[in-house]
């Protein structure tokens, strides 16, 4: 399967050979996976990498619903799966962008700045509308929006369901596939340091939350953050269309201060107020208990530097845009200022009579014959 067309042959394994080939590369390790599943002697291993492991099978806690439900916790096996997912989200990246992205590249002619950053805001775009759509459908089928107190109560959560699981490990294999993506798209070196503070942040926060059991209050964290995002690159995709769509920043700005407020309310009450109050106190490393004076205090400031970075970032970039605003007002009015009155000018043949051009003797002179093209 070929992602890109290529005019030039590289050396075999050459720098330039794994930029071009990356996903030809990622592609053939996938189907040799899958091709493990075929086999007996190979099933378990392909299994590893394919399907969450560490499931444990308890009866369901409901009265209606009464069977037997399977359950999962994490553990070093995780890696092999996020493993996998990490090539099949390189795949991904490399189809949206063959079959997306360049296409609407080709008609928009953009510079390479702009290009750069629509390819990112595109690859961001089609993320965060899945992954949204996504945490808002576990949101509502695990009932985590229509009862808060679930969010802290039977600490720790350590049993997963199988949804809520896989989405954390496709989240880290995503963010972790981000990382060589630099690479494979060749980022210039002023936008490297940008992504990478973002990628960090996003692995930082997710691995916390699954690692820390605190996985219902972060997918409500995810879930707010990524649509704010959604938000944000749907604003910048229009701006790089025509630079004359500036109200979606302002949308994007409204739903941007309302997460940081939710985000920093939401940590408080369920970390200081609902954990601090919950029976099971104490570290315990085989129950997956951190509810701790020092962990709690930890996440909290975690949470709050990172708000207070978001939210000076987001200052200093609307400032920016207030000054480049000002700055084309103030062109504009020296532009205008200097453009003196052009006077109507006197034809050497006459006058102008009621718009009509008038010889000296009253006449009108003889219209001229254009010439055909």
């Amino acid at each position: 399967m070929a992602f890109r067309r290529r005019n030039k042959s590289y050396p075999f394994f050459s720098q330039e050979f794994l930029i071009q080939n990356h996903a030809d590369i990622v592609f053939s390790l996938v189907i040799f996976i899958l091709i493990g599943l075929m086999f007996e002697a190979t099933a378990k291993t392909a299994i590893l990498f394919i399907q969450p492991q560490y499931n444990v099978t308890t009866l369901s806690p409901g009265m209606q619903c009464k069977g037997e439900v399977t359950l999962y916790h994490y553990g070093w096996k995780d890696s092999a799966t996020i493993l996998f997912y990490f090539f099949t989200a390189i795949i991904l990246h490399a189809v949206v962008q063959e079959y997306l992205l360049d296409k609407v590249n080709r008609r928009l002619h953009l510079s390479k700045s702009k290009n750069t950053k629509f390819n990112e805001s595109g690859q961001l775009c089609v993320f965060h509308l899945v992954s949204s759509v996504w945490s808002f459908y576990i949101l509502i089928t695990e009932g985590y929006l229509l009862h808060p107190s679930s969010l802290w109560e039977n600490y720790p959560h350590v049993h997963l369901r199988f949804q809520v699981k896989f989405f954390y490990l496709t989240q880290l294999a995503y963010w972790l596939h981000a990382l060589p993506e630099l690479y494979f798209q060749k980022v210039r070196k002023e936008e490297i340091s940008r992504q990478l503070q973002y990628i960090c942040l996003y692995l930082l926060h997710i691995a916390a939350a699954y690692l820390l059991n605190l996985s219902r209050v972060g997918l409500v964290l995810l879930f707010l953050q990524y649509v704010s995002e959604l938000g944000f690159h749907i604003a910048r995709l229009f701006y790089f269309t025509d630079e004359n769509h500036q109200k979606m920043f302002d949308l994007w700005a409204i739903s941007f201060v309302f997460t940081r407020m939710v985000t920093l309310t939401l940590m408080f009450l369920v970390v200081g107020f609902g954990l601090a109050r919950g029976e099971n106190q104490g570290l315990d490393w085989e129950m997956g208990n951190f509810n701790t004076v020092l962990i709690r205090m930890t996440v909290l400031l975690l949470v709050c530097l990172t708000q207070s970075w978001l939210l000076w970032k987001f200052i200093r970039f609307q400032l920016r845009r207030w000054r480049e605003f000002r700055h084309e007002q103030a062109v504009r009015k020296k532009a205008a200022a200097k453009q003196p009155l052009r006077p109507l000018k006197r034809d050497s043949l006459g006058h102008h009579e009621n718009g009509v051009l008038k010889a000296e003797n009253g006449a009108s002179p003889r219209t001229k014959k254009l010439k055909s093209p």
